[in-house]
């Protein structure tokens, strides 16, 4: 089968991911309306795989705003990702302070963060090195 190639760039869904901007500072009984936010955010969209009423997708929770991390911020974030996973969807960190992501290593919670490679994936620029004598693959 044969076909002529289109002139041009390929098309490319370049819509980006919904972002919901969580404040500070956290207090223990504040995850009520981020987990509302985040909900309409799942559930809502075009249909697209990321809403649309069938769940699933991707959210970008912005936390450079939270303050000062804590237990509290740790406790809201576990809470927005366990509703995600449930919905079929997923949480993405933006400006995550760098204490922050190791109290949230701390405690065994891992979330994919913007800007940085995705496990298993080498970073960008970063080629991989062959020994003389290894066996091609």
């Amino acid at each position: 089968m044969n076909y002529a190639p289109v002139p041009g760039l390929p098309l490319v869904d370049a819509r980006t991911p919904p972002v919901l901007v969580l404040r500070g500072p956290v207090t223990r009984d504040g995850v009520s309306g981020p987990s509302d936010a985040l909900r309409a955010l799942l559930d809502g969209g075009d249909g697209d795989g990321r809403g649309g009423g069938r769940g699933g997708g991707t959210v970008v929770c912005d936390v450079g705003g939270l303050g000062p991390p804590g237990l509290a911020a740790v406790n809201l974030l576990a809470r927005l990702q366990l509703l995600a996973r449930r919905t079929g969807g997923r949480i993405r960190l933006r400006d995550p302070d760098p204490a922050l992501c190791s109290l949230l290593d701390l405690v065994g919670l891992r979330f994919e963060v913007e800007g940085q490679p995705e496990q298993g994936e080498p970073a960008p620029g970063v080629e991989e090195a062959v020994e003389p004598g290894d066996p091609a693959v």
